[in-house]
């Protein structure tokens, strides 16, 4: 049922599937459909929590003294992922505007990105004591990386990703900005 629900989602949107043709859709009778999930919206929800988490091991893919090497690993993990379940993602992001709970768990993942990259960079930067701004450049590229998977299902590759890795890198290598901790948007 949830595979059902989760296709006709993505192919039509939430508010133009009937739970009927996702009862048609899975073979089952509706009624099986309103005895597991009392409304649709029930079923959105249970689609979020399928949702699988973003875990990647930081010290797999960190590599001391190689900031950018390390964040290009990373990103390719997070990517691996989104390729995974591109018709999950398709529908988080299309129906994140109007589902609070859509919206609130694509804000919980970002906020999970946004550690994981501050915990590659730590792990990457040369032993030594901290001289740039760790919080405010694993914010600056969770958006970027969101971006591009919010962008993904249309098809959308972001050429510049090397770059802005690359530019994020070489100012923590260079230790620009102070210190500082920054709350994720």
């Amino acid at each position: 049922m949830l595979n059902a629900a989760g296709e006709l989602f993505a192919e039509h949107g939430f508010n133009a599937t009937p739970t009927s043709r996702i009862a048609e859709r899975a073979e089952v009778p509706k009624g099986l459909i309103h005895y597991y999930f009392r409304r649709k919206q029930d079923l959105l929800t249970a689609l979020v929590e399928r949702l699988p988490e973003d875990l990647v091991e930081s010290d797999r893919v960190a590599v001391r003294g190689d900031v950018a090497g390390s964040l290009r690993r990373l990103i390719g993990e997070l990517d691996a992922r989104l390729e995974s379940s591109p018709l999950l993602s398709h529908l988080l992001w299309r129906e994140a505007d109007t589902h609070v709970a859509v919206r609130q768990a694509l804000q919980r993942r970002f906020g999970t990105v946004v550690e994981l990259i501050r915990r590659v960079i730590e792990l990457a930067l040369p032993p030594g004591p901290v001289s740039c701004d760790i919080d405010t450049a694993a914010v600056l590229l969770a958006r970027v990386v969101n971006h591009r998977h919010s962008v993904a299902r249309h098809g959308a590759h972001d050429d510049e990703l090397d770059r802005e890795i690359s530019f994020i890198a070489k100012a923590l290598e260079l230790g620009v900005g102070k210190p500082r901790k920054v709350k994720p948007a």
